[in-house]
């Protein structure tokens, strides 16, 4: 009876040391669409807010609508808030702007590498835009 067991256990032992079908090679990418990386590390698509300024939330985007997300850019219509900072930034005001997001630049996340993530955000600012900024400001996003 001792001898069954052990042949039982070579058997469960050798069937579960070989490759799982369900595991993917680390070569492979689990999402073929990219995904955007927040402030917390944390991977979202098409979300509807998105803050720019991690350190003290003085720029984030709200209102966000989608109308492309795909392999290799993504487009949303949405609004820019932005803290003025006069006189400074715990006593300034916040103020929209209207603004065309562009997300480019798939690469292969550091945290996660089997997934692709967005690397550059472009926003174009429709009319009015805050002190000091381009029409189109273009932002590396972190890894």
């Amino acid at each position: 009876m001792i001898w069954a067991g052990v042949l039982f256990a070579g058997v469960t032992t050798t069937a579960s040391a070989g490759p799982s079908a369900s595991v993917p090679d680390a070569r492979e990418r689990v999402s073929t669409t990219p995904v955007l990386v927040d402030c917390f590390w944390h991977s979202t698509v098409r979300p509807d807010d998105f803050i720019l300024a991690c350190a003290d939330g003085n720029s984030r985007l709200t209102g966000l609508q989608w109308s492309q997300w795909g392999k290799n850019s993504a487009i949303a219509e949405g609004v820019n808030v932005v803290n003025d900072c006069k006189p400074y930034c715990a006593a300034g005001k916040f103020h929209p702007y209207n603004v065309t997001v562009r997300l480019d630049g798939p690469k292969p996340w550091e945290k996660n590498p089997q997934m692709d993530h967005f690397t550059r955000m472009s926003l174009t600012f429709h009319g009015a835009r805050p002190e000091g900024f381009k029409q189109v400001m273009t932002y590396s996003l972190w890894d």
